[in-house]
């Protein structure tokens, strides 16, 4: 470690010129612009709708409702309105209230609730109901299969609007070079960037270079545009470098959320615990704009029946517009929230039946060959059966020494919870190809060429590690080139958990292929060892020795592409939406103040399948990370716009929070990724909550029915469960 990585504020030219964005006050009103020749005098530019050739942008080719700057009309608190473009000093002088701008507020729709009422007016005049999208599974007959039902439970739950708070705030700058554009942004996804970026400016996409920086975190929210847009189309104007970094509140007003859901769950079993039929329906709300709204709800029908075999399901997503503001891609695509429902479930008909809640889970465990409600027969790697059993021995141990520290009678009380997922890994049903390249080149240069942006998860040393194992050189030799559009090839994005088994397969097969090139110039057979020494390739083939010579056989270029073999889904929901799925378990230990309503996590347990950990360390990583934000998804983070839009208002877990996480990593391996592995980003994440909310209810009868489970939240439920056991008591 080096500390030489150049974030998205890092390498700003010095005679870059900067971007002051005015946003809007209000979460739904019109506006008028007055006369801005006074501040245009002042500055290099004052830019507006009219100064962006096409004010839409959005995840979807169909979808371009999110407009650069609002043009007479805003949708959310936050949202952009005019750009100031200047010295720095000169828009950091300029208050909000020296910007001519007439406003007209209106009445904001805040919640599901009412952006569904019969006389609720549209977020987005061509939107009907202000529905965004909607969609279901369905499988066998619900109806008939809970009159059959041996104990039913149902519940709703609630969840918020969720920060996603990386250490870096959105920042880049843009130059224009020639009749090209480049610009330099922390990212996420370089190539829609680019695509996106070509669209709002009208240029082709070969005119614009995404240039990815170092990544201070991203968890999704650097899937959307931010910067992108703004310095593109003023560097592009006035024909200087032109840079942007939001403030922490700035970025907080401005960027999208983790959409905040209610889902009415209910499930069913027979008198031996296994189950029969779910019915559940997930509403979000996605805020101002669709962002990516539409993966959302297309994914959590599918997913939310758990990681369980159920015969008769019936599941249904949907998303409204509100004026919040724009929710978008987090950790999870939704599959959090619906975990918290259907993990609930599981403990109240375990209790019901009378079963261990561990082994409810492990009786009802999606196995290999079992049928998805989807339809899908899961030929591989499905490792929920193992991650429970991994778990035995330390779920034992907590339930003892809970037993035993509650038995005192103190006003602190411990539980113990558990919490199981799946996550299909990848676009759901969708094309979501990967091409990578490795290039030798006549001087010895041994390059990775990868377009995957590296986020901080570790897919710059995972990538490099599968094509070292696939060329069969050492990744020591490797150069990367990473990320810039200009230089690489389109790997996707860095979401959905798809980098490693998408971008890590696709990059095996680049190895692989440069690998065959060099046997096939040596004539040499597949168990060849090869060593690259400068500008020589040294192919030892049992006795027989030969030598490359680089300079002489020109330069080497593998590639390989992968795109994971899905089908679409029917109107039932019936197909194949992913090629694999990621599966765990998490165990969660706690102590709940009954008197203040506090709740202190003491130990995570969790077991991971990961197919394969190519690198365990980051695996681990990546597992504990999860676990730190779905802490704060149960117990502390609610985004409150106008309210929560700094870090000392949003609470998130600091290293007094977090506890000891053991991680336990199962290897079911999956014949379709790379050396057999799988994906962990957003796996590390959807268990928990479920988990620390389980172990809460271990601890004191409550079952939490709207996340955070904030204290003052807690402690009234305790009260109230307290009231309706002393008026049950004769």
């Amino acid at each position: 470690v080096t500390g030489r990585d150049a974030f998205g504020a890092d390498a700003i030219p010095a005679d870059a010129l900067w971007i002051r964005v005015v946003r809007s006050p209000h979460a739904r009103a019109r506006f008028t612009l007055g006369d801005l020749e006074p501040l245009k005098k002042r500055l290099a530019a004052v830019l507006t709708a009219a100064d962006v050739p096409f004010n839409g942008f959005g995840i979807y080719p169909d979808i371009k409702d999110q407009p650069v700057l609002a043009d007479g009309i805003v949708r959310y608190r936050g949202e952009a309105v005019v750009a100031l473009v200047g010295t720095r000093a000169d828009v950091l002088a300029i208050r909000d209230e020296d910007v001519p701008i007439a406003w007209t507020p209106e009445p904001p729709l805040f919640g599901v609730d009412a952006a569904t009422a019969p006389d609720a007016p549209l977020v987005q005049a061509d939107r009907p109901r202000n529905l965004l999208l909607e969609g279901g599974v369905k499988r066998g007959d619900v109806g008939a299969a809970f009159a059959d039902c041996a104990a039913v439970a149902e519940g709703v739950f609630e969840t918020a609007f969720v920060e996603h708070a990386y250490i870096e705030p959105e920042a880049g700058w843009a130059e224009r070079v020639g009749d090209r554009i480049e610009i330099h942004v922390t990212t996420q996804t370089p190539y829609m960037d680019r695509d996106e970026v070509a669209n709002v400016m009208q240029l082709r996409p070969e005119a614009v270079r995404i240039v990815p920086t170092a990544c201070g975190g991203g968890f999704g929210g650097k899937l959307d545009l931010s910067v992108q847009p703004l310095i593109g189309v003023a560097a592009w104007k006035l024909r200087r470098p032109v840079a942007c970094v939001y403030t922490r509140p700035e970025s907080m007003a401005a960027s999208t959320k983790r959409h905040p859901a209610r889902v009415a769950a209910k499930f069913g079993c027979d008198a031996k615990g296994k189950l029969v039929a779910c019915d559940v329906r997930a509403t979000f709300d996605t805020g101002a704009y669709a962002s990516w709204g539409p993966t959302v709800a297309n994914r959590v029908p599918v997913h939310a029946m758990g990681p369980y075999a159920v015969p008769n399901v019936r599941t249904w997503g949907e998303a409204f517009f509100t004026n919040g503001p724009p929710a978008g891609a987090f950790r999870g695509f939704g599959v959090p929230q619906a975990a918290i429902a259907h993990e609930a479930m599981m403990d109240e008909l375990a209790d019901a039946t009378g079963i261990d809640r561990l082994e409810f889970r492990h009786r009802n465990a999606l196995r290999v060959g079992d049928t998805t409600a989807t339809g899908q027969v899961l030929a591989h790697s499905a490792g929920l059966a193992q991650c429970l059993d991994a778990l035995r021995p330390a779920w034992r141990e907590a339930q003892e020494k809970a037993a035993a520290f509650n038995a005192k009678g103190a006003p602190h009380r411990r539980g113990v919870g558990i919490g199981c997922m799946w996550y299909g890994i990848g676009n759901t049903s969708m094309s979501n190809p990967s091409r990578m390249r490795v290039g030798l080149s006549p001087s010895g240069a041994l390059t990775l060429y990868n377009g995957a942006v590296d986020i901080g998860q570790g897919s710059n040393t995972i990538m490099v590690q599968i094509a070292a194992d696939a060329v069969g050189l050492p990744a020591s030799q490797f150069v990367l080139v990473a990320g810039d559009t200009d230089l690489t090839t389109d790997a996707g994005k860095t979401s959905a958990s798809r980098q490693t088994f998408v971008s890590g397969r696709a990059a095996e097969k680049a190895g692989q292929d440069l690998r065959q090139q060099i046997l096939r110039l040596a004539n040499a057979g597949p168990e060849a060892c090869l060593s690259l020494d400068g500008a020589k390739v040294t192919v030892r083939d049992g006795a027989e020795v030969r030598t490359l010579d680089l300079a002489t056989v020109g330069p080497l270029m593998g590639e390989g592409v992968f795109d994971p073999p899905t089908t679409p889904l029917d109107a039932d929901g019936q197909g194949v939406p992913y090629a694999t799925y990621a599966f765990a378990a998490q165990m969660a230990e706690v102590e709940v103040d009954i008197e203040l309503g506090t709740v202190k996590v003491l130990r995570i347990v969790a077991a991971h399948d990961v197919g394969k950990a190519i690198n365990p360390t980051l695996v681990e990583g990546q597992i504990q990370g999860g676990v730190a934000q779905g802490l704060g998804l149960a117990l502390m983070e609610e985004y409150l716009p106008g309210r929560t839009e700094n870090l000392h208002d949003y609470l998130i877990p600091t290293v007094g929070d977090v506890p000891a996480i053991e991680c336990i990593l199962i290897e079911d391996r999956e014949p379709l990724g790379p050396s057999g592995a799988k994906g962990v980003g957003e796996p590390g994440l959807v268990p928990t909550a479920p988990a620390i909310l389980g172990a809460v209810h271990h601890a004191t009868g409550v079952r939490a029915h709207q996340v955070p489970l904030l204290p003052h939240r807690l402690r009234e439920a305790i009260v109230e469960l307290k009231g309706q056991l002393k008026r049950k008591t004769p």
